[in-house]
């Protein structure tokens, strides 16, 4: 991945951004930030950067309630929500010391809509504060991961009938296409995918980009674009992940690629400060603290798309050798040799504390893998994505209900259930619909509701289900994965290989390889070396069709001609892969491997989140019963 489009000029961006509309309000500012943008904040850029060279003197959370002591700037930044529109409407008021004294400003991320507008004007504040747009863009979470964080965007996207992730994805993807030139082949799958594509063509009429011959603002050679729908795949999130980092997502919970520690997992005297930027420096200091998970940590970055399997091992071998370096001190003799060894301390003390922390994480996650509950629900997993003796699988999944398991752990099973097998048969959806409402609440019915409408829970049909069809055909299921050294991407479940990657695999397939190398189950099939024109759709293509929404191959042009531009003769090129709806991290790491297996050919993920299925469930309920869940 060495010659990937360089990710961190979309951190430049977003912060001079930010920084560039601050400096617009003369005098000092006080801060008034939404808690769900300190995340994607502190990914771009420092609280430090802000307090020292952009005016901003005081910081406080977007709540009900009055701002003691604000400067004469009172600055809100916030998602163009209704709610935090009322919260902004009954401050002003309150301010102290007194009202008249203060200048308003609302930075809205990405764009201010109609409806906050018209909330802002009948409150009648709206011509009391000045309103201006910030585009916070893609966030570099890795060199091969980059991510609009938006919250709760499958229920936006697919239940709501929300296009804003689309539309903000759209702009994002056009910036892509400034720096690093046009991307002139489009392929995907899904409505909202081919929604995106045909704004891209809308964009770039409104938009133009430069000239053909003008050249880009960034080396790097994006030569394709495969977009993928969540809905055409909600298989794989609805499964549990058993890579090391699909794991800490689904047991402990990652957030803007942060995950909350207890403090005895870190140091307590602060290391030495590093330049990666902290959603916790927006925060005042928690009972857990925030603790950035990226490839910075060169353990994370060993053990994050491991099978959880290995993990322990891989722990142990870092710990025992850790040890061996701590004992050569024992051999340092002369004042050289101590030197050396004590310029090594500082390296060694870092990985102790990051074996401390993973070793921590670790006992946490298998607390929950070694329970009754988590096995028995992985078993019924395995053998629904197989086909295997389904009717057992519904009393195993009653009989959770009857223990009381957490809810989204058996929604997550019947989900499972219902879109591999084409539905529950009638009589069995009503009788497991009066179980969970009787045993968890009556007040989940809008989240049953709401599974209807999406297709996740519904009354079988006489036809197959599309996953069923696409069993076979591109080998989901694998019997015989090692997971210490896998071949194939099916290790990321232990053998499912994720439909979303599979397709990617078929679609990266040189056009040269022959049909359904991309399905091929020793991943040797994938990739399209020396920048080889792909195969697209063309090996899957009636394994597509039965999939829910529109596929599409389409052509950006820059002339008449429908073919790319070849890269310039020392690059690889680059195939992005952009996800509406979110991505797991077992996904993540599914085309990494691939990734590896296709030196002729990068690939850079994109996506309008990070998402697992608890959380898409979560998203699905109203906010006063999630807590119940």
């Amino acid at each position: 991945m060495d010659s990937l489009p360089d990710a961190t000029l979309f951190q430049l961006v977003s912060s001079s951004a930010l920084q560039g509309l601050l400096d617009k309000i003369v005098g000092p500012k006080t801060l008034v930030l939404s808690p769900s943008l300190a995340g994607p904040l502190g990914l771009v850029t420092e609280v430090g950067l802000l307090k020292n060279q952009h005016g901003v003197t005081k910081m406080f959370w977007l709540e009900p309630g009055a701002l003691s002591q604000a400067e004469r700037n009172i600055v809100y930044l916030c998602r163009p929500e209704v709610k935090w529109m009322k919260m902004i409407a009954g401050q002003p008021n309150r301010v102290l010391p007194a009202p008249n004294a203060h200048m308003y400003h609302l930075l809205v991320v990405p764009r201010m809509t109609t409806l906050c507008t018209s909330t802002l004007s009948e409150l009648g504040v709206l011509g009391s504060i000045d309103v201006q747009e910030f585009q916070l863009g893609l966030i570099p979470l890795e060199k091969d991961l980059l991510s609009l964080e938006y919250e709760d965007v499958y229920r936006k996207l697919f239940l709501e009938g929300d296009y804003a992730p689309v539309y903000d994805m759209g702009k994002a993807l056009m910036t892509i296409q400034r720096a690093f030139g046009l991307i002139p082949r489009i392929i995907g799958k899904g409505d909202q995918a081919k929604r995106l594509t045909d704004l891209l063509h809308r964009l770039r009429k409104e938009l133009p980009l430069a000239s053909p011959s003008s050249t880009p603002l960034a080396n790097g050679t994006i030569d394709s674009m495969i977009v993928l729908d969540r809905q055409a795949d909600m298989v794989t999130p609805l499964c549990t992940q058993l890579t090391y980092e699909g794991l800490v997502d689904e047991v402990i919970g990652i957030r803007n690629s942060h995950v909350d520690v207890d403090p005895n997992l870190l140091n307590p005297a602060p290391a030495a400060s590093t330049s990666t930027p902290s959603a916790s420096n927006f925060a005042a200091v928690p009972k857990k603290k925030k603790h950035l998970l990226s490839s910075s940590d060169s353990l994370f970055s060993e053990l994050r798309d491991k099978n959880f399997a290995v993990v322990g091992s891989i722990l142990n071998r870092t710990a025992r050798r850790l040890n061996d370096d701590y004992e050569r001190r024992h051999q340092a003799k002369t004042p050289a040799e101590l030197r050396q060894f004590v310029g090594q301390l500082g390296g060694l003390q870092n990985e102790h504390q990051s074996l401390r922390l993973h070793t921590g994480l670790t006992e946490q996650i298998m607390a929950v893998t070694a329970t009754d509950e988590f096995n028995t629900a992985l078993e019924v997993q395995q053998n629904l994505i197989a086909g295997v003796d389904l009717p057992a699988q519904e009393n195993s999944i009653r009989d959770l209900i009857n223990q009381e398991a957490p809810l989204r752990t058996v929604l997550r099973l019947l989900c499972l259930y219902s879109v591999i097998s084409g539905g529950l048969k009638p009589k069995v959806m009503e009788e497991f619909k009066r179980e969970i409402l009787q045993t968890y609440g009556f007040h989940h019915v809008p989240l049953l509701l709401s599974l209807h409408s999406l297709s996740l829970l519904t009354r079988s049909t006489p036809q197959k289900s599309p996953f069923s069809l696409a069993r076979k055909p591109l080998r989901l299921v694998v019997d015989d994965v090692d997971e210490q050294d896998p071949t194939d991407i099916s290790y990321v479940f232990s053998g499912y290989a994720p439909l979303s990657v599979r397709l990617v695999q078929a679609a990266i397939t040189p056009a040269s390889g022959g049909a359904g190398n991309g399905a091929r189950a020793n991943g040797s099939g994938g990739g399209g070396g020396n920048g080889s024109q792909l195969n697209g759709w063309k090996a899957v293509e009636e394994v597509l069709r039965p999939l829910p929404g529109l596929t599409f191959e389409d052509w950006q042009k820059e002339d008449e001609s429908p073919h790319s531009r070849p890269p310039a003769h020392h690059q690889v090129p680059t195939t992005i892969v952009c996800f509406l709806g979110g991505v797991t991290y077992a996904e993540i790491a599914a085309l990494r491997f691939l990734n590896k297996q296709t030196p002729g050919r990068n690939l850079l993920i994109v996506t309008t989140s990070c998402v697992q299925g608890s959380s898409l469930l979560t998203s699905l309920q109203p906010e006063a019963t999630r807590a119940s869940a």
